[in-house]
């Protein structure tokens, strides 16, 4: 009961704050201008498709969903505009998601790199990437062999009985331990089972009691009839048309050079230079890139327990929901990139903390600043690795935390400023609502630097 009322108190104080926000039907647009005028650039409005969604009807991308992503359309658009620019440019994504760069990149012909530090992720974009080569009708075969008699435990680390119905939960099973049964002692026989595995990877939400809009949770309302045998048919005879595409028309670009590294992009050397680099860093905001994938990551054997997905999460570029202590260690530390935005923006948080009197992270200033200390190492380090004349092209979404505006798209661009990037251009391709203030409006950009 004591526990109730606490839970009580602190939504009311939520909402309480909400309504009292100085940030109420405000802008980020308006708030942005003094940082707009220090950098002496402006953001020029430009709608583009940016969106991973429109991705479920693109060959290849839709193998797997990725709410986190971007549009394949958006990463062609930018091949489109700089053709003449670069021939057969070398590509680059830093926080390589499942793939969408990559595999674009590859359908065109051109050399493509890239890190993720999500071993699930990592996966499902090697397999995007280096399947290409397997007819659809050996999948077929091997999958119709798929043992359906010898089940498998769901991960015990995970809340399986109530994310999956009870008459869902054992074919789950049957399913992973069919796929485990799998031979692949040759390469071409690894190559279709991990085909197989991506495809029960992206029937796993469809089937279960959660939704993923965007975090991950449970929903009321969702009602599932599906037979999980009846999903993973649809998904794999998609895949295997969408192998038929590339043998039919892809043929001469199976073998270029695709090569995701599992690998923190903070610290990665890469032996390559790169023409163009498109990426969408993850956003300071509350969303928990490792959890919003952790029933994949169980079912697929690529965490075992919780610990080992905090362990992620803390060596990712930060989020609210890292360790306390992480950030202990982090605001105690030395050496740390920072610049005279960050420690206003820094103060101010910590004084619209103490007006509100209650918030979900008190050590929320060193968390941001530890985010644009991470993305300086990352900028860097992508920085050493592109060409003369190469683009930085970056995805981002600026914040309202406590209050306080946080121009995350400007901050980035500061950054490679400093690094000794120039700001070609910065476009506004669509607006948001703040998660705290709904009536504050926010807006997605893309930066695109350029090394001369």
């Amino acid at each position: 009961m004591q526990l109730d009322i606490w839970k009580k108190d602190n939504l009311d104080i939520r909402r309480i704050n909400r309504k009292k926000s100085p940030k109420k039907g405000g802008s980020s647009d308006i708030d942005a201008l003094k940082y707009l005028d220090e950098l002496g650039v402006s953001i020029h409005t430009k709608a583009q498709p940016i969106k991973f969604a429109e991705n479920v009807n693109e060959y290849i991308h839709r193998w797997a969903p990725y709410v986190q992503g971007f549009s394949a359309a958006f990463v062609q658009s930018k091949f489109d505009y700089y053709s003449k620019t670069y021939r057969s440019p070398s590509i680059l994504d830093p926080f390589a998601g499942c793939g969408t760069v990559l595999v674009q990149a590859k359908l065109n012909g051109f050399k493509s790199y890239g890190t993720e530090l999500n071993p699930l992720l990592h996966f499902i974009a090697n397999v995007k990437l280096n399947s290409w080569g397997i007819s659809p009708n050996y999948l077929k075969k091997i999958y119709n062999l798929l043992p359906k008699d010898k089940p498998a435990p769901a991960p015990n680390f995970l809340k399986s009985g109530k994310q999956f119905n009870k008459e869902v939960l054992p074919n789950l099973e049957l399913l992973k331990g069919g796929i485990e049964e799998l031979p692949s002692i040759t390469e071409k026989q690894k190559k279709v089972k991990d085909l197989i595995k991506v495809a029960f990877s992206s029937i796993l939400i469809d089937c279960s009691n959660l939704k993923r809009s965007p975090c991950l949770g449970y929903s009321n309302k969702k009602v599932y009839r599906t037979a999980p045998f009846d999903l993973l048919d649809q998904k794999i005879n998609q895949i295997a048309y969408d192998l038929g595409l590339i043998l039919s028309n892809f043929s001469d670009f199976i073998d270029t050079e695709s090569i995701v590294y599992l690998a923190n992009s903070m610290d990665f050397n890469h032996d390559h230079n790169f023409d163009l680099v498109i990426t969408s860093p993850p956003y300071m905001n509350g969303m928990d890139y490792v959890m919003n994938y952790k029933i994949e990551m169980g079912w697929l054997g690529f965490a075992e327990k919780q610990e080992e997905l905090k362990s992620i999460k803390n060596d990712m570029v930060v989020c609210d929901n890292v360790s306390k202590g992480l950030i202990r260690d982090f605001s105690s530390g030395n050496g740390k990139y920072t610049n005279e935005w960050i420690e206003e923006i820094k103060d101010d948080i910590a004084s619209g903390i103490e007006r509100r009197g209650n918030y979900r992270r008190m050590d929320m200033p060193n968390i941001v600043h530890k985010y644009f200390d991470d993305m300086f190492k990352v900028i860097s380090k992508v920085y050493n690795s592109m060409s003369s004349n190469a683009r930085f092209i970056l995805v981002v979404g600026d914040s309202l935390i406590a209050d306080v505006y946080v121009p995350t798209d400007l901050l980035i661009a500061k950054i490679g400023q400093d690094i000794g990037l120039h700001i070609e251009r910065i476009e506004k391709a669509r607006e948001r609502r703040s998660g705290q203030v709904r009536s504050y409006k926010l807006r997605e950009t893309i930066v695109t630097l350029y090394k001369e």
